[in-house]
């Protein structure tokens, strides 16, 4: 099987063949607008498409789609004096302080209409939908160019009657499979959040389902016979039928894939606490793992205003990757980032016509990426002179500085970026960061891997054996995993555990149906569960797991076992009981996980004959801390296990660079992990 990553950059795979216990890893360019091309030329690099048993791919086609605003044009149905839920969102705004900024919905005004009907909150039909009404309004919609149809009624979680009708009467006259309901989507309580994620799905089904379709037709064509799967943003695997359905969950695919990647790399290296850093060519994407166990969110929200709600790994992302663009603003202050040059020009050092500097031009610059052996096979050189030039002309000039000072500068506010972010996900939120480790990875992230620790005062550092295509490698290494979500709405002091039993055992039913069909290979199926409770009074609810499973068609739920439950999740979270005060059950949450077999990170280990020697590549000049160093160089995959090597230095590969700060040390694991610590 092999697993696929699309950046904006570069197509990450890493293909592996269980009868042989080999792998290969791969690294080719892009094609933005036409991401098959890529896709198939990566494939094609790495193994015979008609031998393949599957793909497992991880995509940013939905993402982009959502940050620049280019999904489908769609329509909306909603109840009469709804059609602004979207406007409005939760009375929040752009800037905290202020009446600027503005917002638009992915549904433009005209775009959205109104029915009569009404379901009251506790499932009572005030007023059933009119049929002819709802058909009225989707030929209306059609006739102004709406290519994908959402429905979503007031209070639809607690009866979903006039929903399932409007749907059947939307589907007499829509031309496509693209349209859909609320309850369909997210069968949960809260009307903005539910508003948001079913228009952000139909915004995004065109758009992925063209591109999936695409793909598959592409595969058929190369003879592939295998199984086509998809990574979701809560890091587990899906079908691409169920994708093209849900697309709204491929939202962190990539990202997510590289999480689990690495919490399975470092919790089978003996680190169970570590914090995620993918360096791309436009981002820094971080996530935090504690305990060995990836944070899941209920929701995110992609862009100002649009709010998935759906299990996501957490994960907190800035604008500072190697495309990071680096200018002086009004003010005289050296930023880096947002903007980026993209795969499309590119660094300068590309010379492909962009002449704004960016991180990695700086990183040429001080000579920390070796420019005759650029990453990816993309180009044969890199342009040193034309970065140092344009660091010289953008920076360098407008602060009073020489070339090298304005290029470590430019490192120096990137990492302290960076530094932020894992701040925000550590420190902020009450985690020591002594006792986690970074792992950087991604086709930049090693390159910082010494400010990463030293800025945030984390104990040490891992660099995976293949960092440039860690993402691609959690594609083959991720569970197959089907969510859903139902509001119950119960007293935790009334509610009929029989009753909530039966909801459950169907829940799980219908989850695991869903695992079984994706047609992955599994070694067993294990369904969770998990309630969004609250005491009676407070608005947000917190996540309670439940020590219940599917078993002989119960789950054995008890009044005793939710209390000791929801008490122990409430005091962990705010180190406080609130007694005497009603308890709800608001959400039920269901999860089926394939669990994949298990996968041997030993066959990426180094080959018993590597030695220090034959890994050496000389030395070259390289700027730290104001100053040249004479740097040792190693190709990094032919360091023997055991290694120890002094910084500065730099460890080259195919896929990334690793550099050793002065002062640190690496060390490699028996895994051929790169652990980066300080020197005793």
């Amino acid at each position: 099987m092999v697993g696929v990553d699309v950046g904006g950059t570069f197509t990450d795979l890493f293909f592996y063949d269980e009868a042989s216990r080999s792998f290969k890893t791969g690294k080719v360019p892009s094609n933005r607008g036409n991401e098959a091309v890529g896709f198939l030329d990566g494939l094609r690099s790495v193994c015979d498409l008609a031998s393949l048993g599957a793909v497992v791919h991880g995509t940013t086609v939905g993402t982009n789609a959502l940050l620049e605003r280019k999904g489908a044009r769609i329509g909306l149905i909603t109840t009469q004096g709804f059609r602004d839920v979207l406007e409005m969102r939760r009375r929040d705004r752009r800037a905290t302080w202020g009446l600027w900024g503005d917002f638009e919905p992915v549904v433009p005004r005209d775009m959205r209409l109104e029915v009569e009907e009404r379901v009251l909150a506790d499932g009572t039909v005030r007023q059933p939908v009119a049929p002819d009404r709802v058909r009225e309004a989707a030929e209306e919609l059609l006739r102004r160019g709406a290519r994908a149809l959402a429905i979503v009624f007031i209070n639809a979680y607690a009866n979903d009657a006039n929903e399932r009708a409007a749907l059947e009467a939307a589907r007499a006259v829509w031309p496509n499979d693209h349209v859909g309901a609320s309850t369909q989507i997210l069968p949960e309580i809260r009307e903005f959040e539910r508003s948001s994620t079913t228009a952000l799905n139909a915004y995004l089904q065109p758009v992925v389902g063209s591109y999936l379709g695409k793909l598959d037709a592409a595969l058929k064509e190369e003879r592939f016979s295998g199984s086509f799967h998809i990574v979701q943003s809560n890091g587990g695997v899906m079908s691409t039928a169920t994708a093209r359905h849900l697309p709204v969950r491929t939202a962190l695919s990539g990202p997510a894939a590289g999480v689990i990647a690495a919490t399975a790399i470092c919790k089978a290296a003996g680190y169970d606490n570590i914090i995620t850093g993918d360096l791309g060519g436009t981002s820094f994407d971080v996530s935090l793992v504690a305990d060995g166990v990836p944070a899941l969110a209920a929701q995110t929200t992609i862009d100002f205003g649009l709010v998935i709600r759906t299990p996501m790994i957490e994960i907190s992302t800035i604008g500072a990757g190697g495309g990071s663009i680096a200018s002086v603003d009004s003010g005289g202050m050296l930023q880096v980032g947002p903007e980026s040059a993209g795969s499309v020009p590119g660094p300068v050092c590309y010379g492909q016509g962009n002449d704004r500097p960016t991180l990695t031009d700086a990183n040429v610059v001080l000579g920390r990426i070796n420019a005759e052996r650029p990453i990816g096979g993309k180009l044969q050189r890199l342009d040193v002179e034309s970065a140092k030039a344009a660091i010289e002309t953008h920076v360098g000039k407008p602060l009073g500085i020489d070339p090298m000072e304005a290029a470590e500068a430019i490192v120096r506010i990137a990492n302290a970026r960076m530094a932020g972010a894992i701040r925000l996900v550590s420190i902020e939120r009450g985690h020591d960061p002594q006792i986690f480790t970074a792992v950087p990875f991604g086709g930049g992230g090693a390159l910082h891997v010494g400010a990463l620790i030293k800025d945030v005062g984390l104990k040490s550092a891992l660099v995976p054996r293949f960092p440039g295509v860690t993402s691609a490698l959690g594609c083959v290494i991720a569970d197959v995993r089907h969510d859903q979500v139902l509001t119950v709405n119960l007293d935790l002091d009334t509610f009929d555990p029989g009753a909530l039993d039966e909801r459950m055992v169907a829940a799980g039913r219908d989850a695991r149906a869903v695992v079984e069909e994706a047609g992955l290979s599994v070694s067993q199926i294990d369904v969770v569960y998990e309630f969004d409770m609250h005491y009676l009074g407070q608005t947000h609810t917190i996540g309670v797991p439940l020590p219940v499973t599917l078993d002989a068609g119960t789950t054995g739920l008890t009044r005793e076992i939710v209390r000791d439950a929801f008490e122990s999740a409430y005091q962990k979270a705010f180190s406080r009981l609130l007694p005497g005060i009603g308890v709800r059950i608001v959400s039920l949450r269901t999860a089926a996980i394939g669990r994949r077999l298990p996968f041997d990170l030993g066959v990426l280990a180094p080959e018993p004959s590597a030695s220090i020697a034959a890994a050496s590549r000389g030395s070259r000049q390289v700027w730290f801390d104001g100053t040249w160093h004479e740097t040792a160089i190693y190709a990094r995959l032919e360091l023997p296990v055991g290694a120890e090597i002094d910084g500065p230095a730099i460890l080259e590969q195919p896929d990334a660079t690793t550099v050793v700060d002065p002062g640190l040390r690496a060390r490699v694991d028996a895994f051929g992990n790169v652990i980066v610590e300080f020197l005793p």
